[in-house]
């Protein structure tokens, strides 16, 4: 589990102006990394790190060889397309590479004028996913969605014997999902009868949501047949970024038993660009604990490490556009906020059950935390829940009605940690846009 170091030092600042900006979001405290080019290139994209409005290309930094050890052998595995060789090598090779770049980017750095002229502008480029996601696991870790969830279909039942035993998850797909921006088609599928007996219907789905998530990019992974222990969990996990599991939800009424989604899920997941790493977010680790009366976790889910910093204070929020208010200039309405910290399950209890059987994960797969719902109404992390499945619609302050997503519709989620006395670290956005489906 990440340390306290200079790095998280509150008092810090960088020569790059825009990093001292209060609530900016990305101050030297954070240096999250991800993928870019310059909007409109064709060239491969190139590994950055953002410091305030701007992006150190780190290919270019690496051929300055500007340090040796643990910290050059990181910064060339920044040399290739994607993160993935820098996610494989492990936290003493994260953590030497974050205090040096947090050295060079500190007010009075010697190397400022070697890194100045590598620095590019965020609004300038455009991004990539930021691995190659060989596979991808959605768990489904809130408690407070599974009994909003469940309420509506088993409401004296919510939950199901398991959930407060076992972190619940499905192995889903990692083809379709796409960075922040991502345009994608409403998807088509089939849809329960009328009536019994009746055949099913088929066309584009009628009740499409999002779902409000982070993702979790695993770092050196494990060999096939051995563990992922839980006190050694938090050292294979790189850092996190946002995540949107849309989900077409008549599409999964019909065909969700007995195997779970399968076209409703499958069309399009959307991340953020950069991802935040967990020695990043050590100033906002909380306690992970059970409230009393509530099952304690498996000995193998459980170790001293995550009780006492297993949970992150993430604060989390979703926003939406429509063709309409975006037409008149109209803010985002913001829909719900909610905290990473009210989930049931860590990240380290998701990885030891995920490798508890021997299952290989591999630097870049990508766990989803499933949607982040919080204890109260207006903390609902999907529109199934905030409408309860369409029948309260929502009105938008421009007057607009929405049970579930329209065409055209933008949905913005946002995630950042905050706390007295600390910069902001943001973990950026996520958007994406829903067409309208193909013709079929």
């Amino acid at each position: 589990m990440s340390q306290l170091n200079e790095t998280h030092d509150p008092g810090l600042k960088s020569w790059v102006a825009s990093a001292n900006v209060p609530n900016n979001g990305f101050p030297i405290q954070n240096l999250p990394f991800g993928v870019f080019r310059e909007k409109g290139g064709n060239g491969a994209f190139r590994v950055g790190v953002a410091i305030g409005d701007k992006v150190l290309d780190m290919a270019a930094l690496a051929a300055l060889q500007p340090w040796q050890g643990l910290a050059a052998d990181a910064l060339q595995a920044c040399t290739g397309s994607t993160l993935n060789a820098l996610m494989a090598l492990g936290t003493a090779h994260w953590s030497a590479l974050r205090r040096e770049l947090s050295r060079a980017l500190r007010e009075g750095a010697a190397l400022q004028n070697r890194l100045e002229p590598l620095l590019l502008d965020r609004a300038a480029v455009e991004h990539d996913v930021p691995a190659l996601i060989g596979d991808y696991t959605d768990f489904y870790i809130s408690v407070h969605h599974a009994t909003a969830v469940g309420r509506q279909f088993r409401p004296d039942n919510p939950l199901l014997p398991n959930y407060k035993w076992v972190p619940i998850g499905y192995h889903g797909r990692a083809s379709t999902i796409g960075v922040s921006g991502q345009h994608f088609h409403r998807p088509v599928g089939q849809t329960r009868p009328a009536a019994e007996g009746d055949a099913p219907g088929f066309g584009p789905c009628a009740r499409l949501d999002y779902e409000l998530e982070l993702g979790i990019f695993v770092g050196p992974g494990n060999a096939q047949g051995q563990r992922i222990g839980i006190e050694a969990a938090e050292s294979h996990i790189f850092g996190l970024c946002i995540l949107n599991d849309w989900s077409a939800r008549d599409l999964q009424a019909w065909e969700y038993q007995p195997l779970g989604p399968f076209l409703a899920k499958n069309f399009a997941s959307t991340i953020s660009p950069w991802v935040v790493t967990l020695e990043a977010l050590a100033p906002f680790r909380e306690p992970f604990r059970r409230a009393e009366g509530e099952p304690q976790p498996l000995p193998y889910l459980s170790c001293d490490a995550n009780s006492k910093a297993g949970a992150v204070s993430v604060e989390l929020e979703v926003l939406l556009t429509t063709e309409q208010s975006r037409s008149q200039g109209a803010e985002p309405a913001r829909l719900s906020r909610s905290n990473f910290r009210d989930a049931y399950w860590s990240m380290a209890q998701l990885l030891a059950h995920h490798t508890v059987n021997g299952c290989r994960m591999q630097p870049g797969d990508l766990l989803g935390t499933g949607t982040l719902s919080g204890p109260q109404e207006d903390e609902a992390g999907s529109l199934m829940e905030l409408t309860l499945s369409g029948k309260n619609p929502i009105t938008l302050p421009w007057g607009e009605e929405r049970s579930f997503l329209h065409d055209h519709d933008e949905v913005i989620l946002r995630a950042h940690c905050s706390k007295p006395g600390y910069p902001v670290i943001s973990l950026g956005e996520c958007t994406g846009i829903v067409l309208p489906a193909l013709p079929v």
